[in-house]
């Protein structure tokens, strides 16, 4: 039994694995708005707002980024004083032992490997209006899978594999990538708030809350500003990304915790600004589109914007796919690294100083679901592992500041274990609003998981083999 609870040293370790130092402040919180911005703000805010929120989506945002907030400052603090591979993972084999560790792994996969097919889905439906709009829209049967009356997403498929290959190339040149694609993106929010604003009919805020804070529509599905703050958490999936970047920041101590809440900051001020001016220009009940940015500038008579933001929408979601695949590499890495996976997966290339290995065979995955599976099923999906990461993380605060009161922390965060409970709360909350059938999915992956750590995670861990 003791085996299960087996704890890595919390010391902090700078150990060479064949990573390259290379990413700066600035690069871990481009990477954190990269991951971001994207379907959240250009996909899920219509859809959170016309079925569960109305206007009151921004107060969704809001209550989401408070839950992510008090996620960020636990991470935060984690990253600066827990050494290894970074992520939830890393801090809850600190704080509570392998098999937490595992299981909050084996959620971290799913969380990361979903996101990038979810993410996908949406790309896949603006990549082809864009080619429609040119004359070279593919026909339904290539843009749906089999679940949705077509035979495959064939774009959705398509731009896993390019990301692919773009992390193969080298972290250094990703992160160049990233930083220009983030850069378009901003100037499409930019385009868009400049008309937008000067359209705004405050009528459309009437009825602002249509649902309340909590109720259940005719169908018994859970609505009102809590519920929509349990879809929208979707949008800032992604922040933790930067934790798993420990290896290959110059100063992690320092520039993994500036990164992390330098993104979210940034990115929730961001949400709630669109979020309302968006309402303020069309009706809620209008936007249950798959894109209400492009079409609610269309609805206004600015079909030059639509077609510019459509174009950035494109470049904006395929940054948060490159972040996410980019983390969920690096978190099998590690796990690997630990003896809990094969250590096929944490063979690290000399020459590019990625793994190689686990990049490709983690593509072919996440192609595969970006191809055949729907976008509803893997967003909700997402949403319950991010917050089960959330609430152990805030939890491993607590459970160090407890067993390891003198451990050096460069960040530490105020107000003793206020801001961690309070993240304990938030994110177990939004998690009690979430479909049964999206906790009856999650529970379902996570006692496969519970079969992999036994059948191997168990005995090959190199805890048990130290």
């Amino acid at each position: 039994m003791a085996d299960l609870f087996r704890k890595k040293s919390v010391a902090y370790d700078d150990s060479d694995f064949g990573m390259k130092r290379v990413l700066s402040a600035l690069d871990l919180t481009l990477l954190g708005i990269g991951a971001i911005i994207g379907t959240g703000i250009f996909v899920l805010t219509g859809v959170a707002a016309a079925t569960q929120s109305g206007p009151a989506v921004v107060m969704s945002f809001v209550v989401a980024g408070l839950a992510c907030g008090f996620a960020a400052l636990s991470y935060a603090e984690l990253a600066s004083s827990v050494g290894g591979c970074g992520s939830a993972y890393g801090y809850s084999y600190a704080a509570f032992g392998e098999l937490i560790a595992w299981i909050i792994a084996w959620d971290l996969i799913l969380e990361y490997g979903v996101s990038v097919a979810a993410v996908a889905n949406g790309w896949s439906g603006y990549f082809n209006n864009a080619l429609t709009a040119i004359g070279l829209g593919l026909p339904p049967e290539l843009t749906k899978g089999p679940f949705a009356g077509g035979i495959v997403n064939l774009p959705a498929f398509g731009i896993v594999f390019l990301l692919m290959i773009m992390l193969i190339i080298g972290v250094k040149e990703t992160a160049r990538v990233n930083a220009a694609m983030v850069a378009v993106k901003l100037g499409t929010i930019a385009i868009f708030l400049a008309v937008a604003i000067f359209n705004i009919h405050p009528e459309n805020w009437t009825p602002f809350a249509p649902f309340g804070w909590f109720d259940h529509n005719a169908e018994g599905r859970p609505v009102g500003i809590l519920a929509g703050a349990s879809l929208v958490f979707f949008a800032y999936v992604g922040f933790d990304a930067v934790s798993t970047a420990v290896e290959e920041a110059r100063d992690p101590q320092r520039d993994v915790p500036r990164g992390l809440i330098g993104s979210l900051i940034f990115c929730t001020i961001i949400y709630i600004v669109v979020s309302g001016v968006l309402t303020g220009i069309v009706n809620y009940t209008e936007l249950n589109v798959s894109s209400p940015v492009a079409f609610a500038l269309q609805k206004i008579g600015y079909n030059w914007a639509s077609a510019l933001v459509a174009a950035g929408v494109i470049t904006g979601l395929t940054t948060v796919m490159l972040v996410l695949y980019y983390a969920l590499t690096r978190i099998i890495v590690g796990v690997s690294r630990d003896g809990l996976l094969p250590p096929y997966f944490s063979v690290v290339n000399r020459r590019t100083h990625t793994p190689v290995r686990t990049t490709v065979i983690v593509g072919f995955i996440m192609a595969i679901m970006a191809g055949f599976l729907p976008l509803g099923i893997l967003a909700e999906l997402v949403n319950i592992g991010t917050l089960a990461a959330f609430v152990l993380v805030c939890a491993g605060v607590i459970a160090l500041r407890l067993s390891h009161p003198d451990l050096p922390r460069p960040f530490k965060m105020p107000g003793g274990l206020i801001i961690p409970v309070l993240g304990i709360i938030s994110c177990g909350a939004l998690i009690g609003f979430l479909p049964f059938e999206t906790h009856l999915r999650f529970i379902i992956w996570l006692a496969l998981g519970l079969v992999i750590y036994f059948v191997y995670s168990i005995r090959h861990s190199r805890l048990a083999v130290a």
